[in-house]
Order: structure tokens, then C-alpha cells, then sequence
């Protein structure tokens, strides 16, 4: 309890709340976006997506979507509401948690590097996986929510691939 009585947050062991917690996110994206860029990525969705994605248009794509997760997180961190966190998870689902086992399975699947992987590996999946269960732990979403969430941040991440990489047309196998 705090000293007006209101029940503090726990902490648990590793002492951080999801409020904090969550800024880990644009962190870790941005050091996503670098090995990507340095990797070649927007080469390699040509070559091995057979999409198409300019250097500039990566460049945009990613200030955008930095710029909403800036917000989502932001958002999150300061209203403490169950919508907020729902939000945030969703975006940062897709953007983290999803885009790792896209570049992972692409990677076994074509069996050739995909740029982004280690960072995706070492950090998107492990965050997001404690982000959601800190989530739960602060009561800012029950586990079904973190599901929900989840499953928004596929659809969204789906729907980005398709309008993003090959302009709303089913790629060719």
C-alpha cells in the first residue's frame, strides 16, 4: 500500500512495471531499423518477397511507424487504462512480436538471411513476450486481452505486408 492507502503496482523481482517497461519498445525498434538498413532489407523484400520497397519508402514506412508507436507507447505510459495498453500491445505486436517470426520463418524457409533477424531474435521477441506478461501481472490487460491484442497486431502487420510490400495483389509463389 501506498501512503494514501491505494494499493501500489507490484514489482515483482525484476522491479519494473509495464509503464516503463514499454519504452523498451521504440528502443529496440530502433536498433531493428538500423540492421535492416544495413542488412539491405529493402533489396532483400525484392528479391525474396518479391515486393517492392524503395530505400526512401523504407525510410518513411519506419518514421511512421516509429512515430505511432512513439504515441501508442506514450499513451500507455501515461493513462494507465486497459484501452491504452490493448492499443499498445497491438501495435507493438506487429511491429515486434509478428515481425520476428516473419523474419524468422522466412529466413529457415528461404534459407537465406533475412535482415532484421538477430535483432528480432534477441530483442522484439523476448520484449514483447515480457511487456505482455507485465501487462497481465499490473492488471492493465487480462491474458485474453494480451490474446486479442495480439491477434489485432497480426492482422495489422498482414494487412501492412499486403498494402505495403505488394500493393494490395497476392504475390506469386
Amino acid at each position: 500500500m501506498t501512503a494514501t492507502g491505494a494499493i501500489a503496482p507490484a514489482t515483482g523481482r525484476l522491479g519494473m512495471r509495464f509503464e516503463r517497461a514499454i519504452w523498451l519498445m521504440p528502443a529496440a525498434f530502433t536498433l531493428h531499423i538500423a540492421e535492416e538498413y544495413l542488412g539491405g532489407f529493402p533489396a532483400w523484400v525484392g528479391t525474396q518477397m518479391h515486393g517492392a520497397m524503395s530505400i526512401p519508402m523504407f525510410a518513411v514506412n519506419n518514421a511512421v511507424f516509429m512515430a505511432i508507436l512513439l504515441g501508442v507507447v506514450a499513451w500507455a505510459a501515461m493513462s494507465r487504462g486497459r484501452t491504452s495498453a490493448f492499443v499498445c500491445l497491438a501495435w507493438a505486436s506487429g511491429n515486434l512480436f509478428w515481425d520476428f517470426w516473419v523474419h524468422l520463418l522466412t529466413t529457415v524457409f528461404q534459407r537465406v538471411y533475412s535482415p532484421g533477424l538477430l535483432t528480432a531474435a534477441l530483442l522484439y521477441y523476448p520484449i514483447s513476450l515480457w511487456v505482455a506478461w507485465l501487462a497481465v501481472r499490473d492488471k492493465r490487460l487480462g491474458r485474453r486481452g494480451v490474446v486479442g491484442a495480439f491477434a489485432v497486431g497480426l492482422a495489422l502487420l498482414l494487412f501492412v505486408m499486403w498494402a505495403g510490400l505488394w500493393h494490395f495483389h497476392v504475390p506469386a509463389a
